[in-house]
């Protein structure tokens, strides 16, 4: 990369070192950076250059840098502020986007950072226009338009402004109107209110009266009689004309120039392909109604100043100053609007090359006295394996069978079939009602008529239900670690059971590869722990293998066992687990990697070359919210056009309940539908996610077997909620989103929601009714009682488990799977105190026991105190093992049993989930930043690595985050996590 980092400014230094914004104002031509206090707040007559800093979950930086130009502001300051931005991409290592704002024209991007809205105030600095003087309250009339993200614009205080189409607020001394046109949607009136309250709280101080009008409201209301006093009277509305400043320049073919010597050289061709982009040169791309700047990574300094004095230069010379946007690329960071006018893109791009460039642009600036730890690459945010779901649930299962179901005895709940359909129907507690949750099992080599059978057949079970479920569209090979949870362990066999499939593959005269107990099968198991363990079918040959896994092989009646040699020791034990599923009663014979036996390559046709990588699935991206709009008649069948329009910064406010919105993770899609979306789309949800995996706005290449979640609002899960700082409250509420808003502006508080009682699920074949929480709390898959070998306890286990299993309960042949309850209710300490002594007295004879088998970390959350009484575990820890407090009553005797069965449970797998709230720092030991720092030199031993900011003073937490503890703890998990890696605390 030719730059020189001389031309760089000196008020760039430093920049774009951590998430957030960062703002410089154009004053004398140089840029100067204003104090926080001052952001969001512009002046008509002056340039600002505006930083956006995102830490993505790869642990890279993201930049989009927009310099925004005031409708008075000068020529020369605007050229000022486009050369700057230019310097600050260069700072930044050339991987930033850049976009250009003018006042009136701000792309949704840009007013997502300044939420609800920017009202410019007159005037400038010295370099262009006086700062107005203040004067006597002076009354304004503001135009609002937009759905999700609102432009405000201040219009002459006249009737003739007025127009049906639009929402008006008229901003007086005492009083506040927000006049609503008839033709405005129920969405711009509830986006206008926030910035009623925004001009209420930053002009009133939050003291003022506020009354909505609505368009042809007869004058005898009082409050419309007195917003119409305002205009010397009511008289009807003119007809809405376009202005210049509305009108947008029409779209037009693309046009490709080729900047030399700061001079715009068109260039012939036919079609556009990324070959006629050159790394040595800069292009612009004119489309009409937005404009690119394409900068190649070798070009200089100089030539990406000369490109962006060419971009301004075409907008004056075609007169569109106003309403252009400008965007400029550099070279292997376009965006996907850039690519998608493109007839082809390549799929990947060389990021050893950028990462290379940025290494270079850091070692530049770090020679001239800059700080360039904002360049330094920080660690991917690792991704947290929790389902997110409560796993204490009441679970039934149905094969698809032709156009019929049939449900599956709970010992089968957990073996499918690859060319079979099967509907999953979870019911779990929520805060104050049942939840469910149902999903459509695909197999990979099921038939198309069963499909489309399970996907109704679980749409007439939601419709039944009545309580809004949640509803999965899962492919196999593409399960969530929520589907795994539920089921605990999941076993996927070859072949087929339906009849559907049967009839398949008797019409192509296929073989019939299912699977048979006394014949050849490799199985490849994998999975964290007891609640999430798989054993997935594979051909029975060595290429199938893998070192990072461990493997079941059925030979007839031979049984063996393979360990990779890089697969861990609780890989090895959920072998011997998922073998009283498979081959409970049959002895196995284990081969570790490079030691097998002759008996065992024969069985897989002779030793062969396998890989060691384990299989990568697809990760979850930072999340993406879209609004959907369809065209008229495209609902029936689904076969119209979806238009989606990205919502940046997004916050649950977002969710208005006239929308249904898409959620992008690339890993899974969420479609939530609003209260007041009609019925049709509502049908419709999982074809509209469809829409969008086959529509792929992001060019990210989705896959077509996406799984996909229809979210109903009321009904939202807590694996979708950990996306947003969420308010149940608010997703409750009834009347639309204007409706909900006013309400809570006038009265300050939410309106109160009757909340629904809990009921019984329907019943669709096996169970009748949800058990009631104690026998959900002890949830497991069913075994044999016959079983003569115990497999996957150690004597150890079976000791201390034996004084706690009741003498009338089943023997089962492997311990239950361990319950991961994530959003459990606390247990009191009254409740802790009744633990049976002669319990707590059988864990402290047995602690000697565990004492040699250390690595097997069973006891890391239990104590035991020398008088045997049993250590009342913290807060979280309690979350950790608690019942629902809400659960039916029990005897005393049976509470203690299902409390110490949970605490044997815990021994077992060491629980890591803990609420996600700040703790009080009375008693709490603190350590200087420097020191928790994971690049510390002088590292604080023996501190819990994942939450290092819990050991920060109050003082160094606000000074380092930017806020308490307690609005940190409140924001997503995935947030946290953004904000810590940037500080080198994650």
């Amino acid at each position: 990369m030719a730059v020189s980092m001389r031309d760089v400014d000196p008020a760039f230094q430093g920049a774009g070192q951590k998430s957030g914004l960062e703002i410089w104002r154009i004053e004398n031509f140089k840029p100067m950076p204003i104090p926080k206090t001052s952001y969001g707040k512009f002046r008509s007559g002056d340039s600002y250059i505006i930083l956006k800093t995102t830490a993505l979950k790869s642990g890279v930086f993201r930049y989009d840098i927009h310099y925004w130009l005031g409708k008075d502001t000068s020529q020369d300051e605007a050229g000022a502020a486009a050369i700057k931005t230019v310097e600050l991409d260069a700072a930044l290592g050339g991987r930033a986007v850049q976009h250009r704002e003018s006042q009136g024209h701000e792309t949704d991007k840009f007013l997502s950072y300044f939420k609800p809205c920017i009202i410019p105030e007159e005037g400038g600095v010295a370099s262009g226009f006086k700062h107005v003087e203040e004067k006597t309250y002076l009354v304004r009339l503001f135009a609002c338009k937009g759905k999700h993200v609102v432009h405000v614009t201040e219009v002459p205080y006249s009737r003739s402004s007025l127009n049906h189409d639009d929402i008006f607020i008229l901003d007086t001394k005492s009083k506040i109107f927000q006049f609503n046109g008839s033709n405005s949607s129920i969405q711009e009136r509830a986006k206008a209110l926030e910035v009623v309250q925004y001009i209420k709280d930053n002009y009133h101080d939050g003291k003022c009266e506020v009354a909505a009008i609505e368009d042809g409201k007869f004058v005898a209301d009082p409050e419309t009689g007195e917003f119409w006093s305002f205009f010397g009277g009511f008289a009807p509305l003119a007809k809405k004309f376009s202005s210049d400043d509305e009108s947008q320049p029409e779209a037009l073919p693309a046009k490709i120039f080729c900047i030399q010597q700061g001079r715009a050289k068109p260039i012939e061709g036919n079609s556009l392909t990324r070959e006629m982009l050159d790394t040595n040169k800069c292009f612009l791309l004119d489309c009409g109604i937005e404009i690119f700047v394409w900068m190649g990574r070798n070009t200089s300094l100089e030539d990406r100043k000369a490109a962006s004095s060419a971009a301004e230069e075409l907008i004056a010379s075609k007169g569109k100053l106003k309403q252009a946007h400008v965007t400029r690329v550099m070279e292997g960071f376009e965006t996907v609007m850039f690519k998608s006018i493109f007839d082809a893109w390549p799929e990947s791009t060389d990021t050893a090359i950028s990462e290379d460039g940025r290494g270079k642009v850091a070692a530049l600036l770090k020679r001239q006295g800059f700080n360039v730890k904002g360049l330094l690459k920080a660690a991917p945010v690792k991704e947290e394996n929790q389902p997110f779901i409560d796993c204490t649930g009441n679970l039934q299962v149905w094969r698809v069978n032709g156009k019929n179901k049939s449900p599956m005895p709970s010992s089968e709940q957990c073996k499918f079939y690859s060319g079979d359909c099967y509907i999953v129907q979870y019911t779990y507690p929520g805060e104050e009602k049942e939840e469910y949750l149902l999903c459509t099992w695909i197999g990979k080599g099921s038939v198309s008529e069963e499909r489309t059978t399970a996907l109704s057949l679980m749409s007439k079970m939601a419709e039944s239900l009545k309580a809004q479920p949640v509803q999965a569209k899962i492919f196999e090979g593409k399960e969530l670690i929520q589907f795994f949870a539920i089921l605990q362990s999941f076993i996927v066999f070859k072949g087929g059971l339906s009849s559907g499939y049967k009839r398949y593959i008797a019409e192509k005269g296929i073989t019939d590869d299912t699977y048979k107990e006394d014949g050849l099968a490799l199985f490849r198991v994998q999975g964290t722990g007891p609640e999430n363990m798989q054993a997935i079918q594979v051909e029975p040959v060595a290429t199938s293998l893998n070192s990072s896994y461990c493997y079941i092989l059925q030979v007839g009646a031979t049984v063996f066992t393979w360990s990779g040699s890089l697969s861990t020791v609780e890989d090895q034990e959920l072998v011997e687990r998922m073998l009283d599923l498979i081959k409970p009663d049959m002895q196995s014979k284990p081969q570790k990697e490079g030691t097998e036996s002759d008996l065992f390559w024969n069985a897989l046709g002779g030793k062969k070359d396998y890989p060691s990588q384990k299989v990568v699935k697809d990760i979850s991206n930072d999340p993406q919210l879209f609004a959907c709009s369809f065209s008229k008649g495209t609902l029936t069948g689904f076969t119209g056009s979806l238009e989606v329009r990205e919502i940046f910064n997004f916050t649950q406010d977002d969710l208005m309940t006239e929308d249904v919105m898409i959620l992008d993770c690339h890993s899974e899609i969420y479609v939530w539908v609003g209260q007041q979306v009609d019925s049709k789309s509502k049908q419709q949800a999982i074809n509209i996610g469809q829409k969008f995996v086959e529509k792929d706005v992001l060019l990210e290449k989705l896959s077509l077997e996406t799984p996909i979640f229809v979210i109903s609002e009321g009904s939202e899960p807590p694996f979708f909620t950990r996306f947003f700082s969420w308010d149940s409250s608010k997703s409750t509420m009834h009347g639309n989103s204007f409706q909900r808003k006013l309400s809570i502006m006038k009265t300050g508080v939410s309106p109160v929601v009757e909340k629904p009682k809990r009921r019984s699920t329907a019943s669709y074949g096996g169970r009748t009714s949800v058990p009631d929480k104690s026998q959900r709390s002890s949830r497991s898959i069913s075994f044999s009682p016959d079983r003569v070998r115990v497999r996957g306890r150690s004597p150890a286990f079976n000791a201390l488990a034996s004084a706690f299993e009741s003498p009338n309960g089943r023997n089962l042949s492997t311990p239950p799977p361990v319950v991961r309850k994530l959003y459990p209710k606390s247990l009191t300490p009254e409740a802790l105190n009744k633990t049976v002594p002669p319990r707590s007295q059988a864990i402290a004879a047995l602690t000697s026991v565990f004492e040699p088998m250390r690595q097997r970390k069973l006891l890391n959350d239990f104590t035991v105190s020398s008088e045997t009484k049993v250590t009342q575990p913290k807060k979280s820890e309690t979350n950790s093992v608690s019942t629902n407090s809400r659960a039916s009553p029990l005897v005393n005797s049976r509470t203690n049993s299902v409390l110490m069965s949970t605490r044997i449970e815990a021994l077992t797998i060491k629980e890591d989930s803990k609420e996600e709230e700040a703790e009080d720092d009375e008693g709490q030991t603190t350590f200087p930043y420097e020191r928790l720092k994971i690049s510390s030199p002088d590292p604080i031993p023996d501190i819990d690595v994942t939450k290092r900011e819990t050991y920060l003073s109050k003082e160094d937490f606000c000074e380092k985050f930017g806020m308490t503890k307690e609005a940190f703890y409140k924001m997503p998990k995935w947030k946290q996590n953004k904000n810590k890696m940037a500080l080198d605390l994650f």
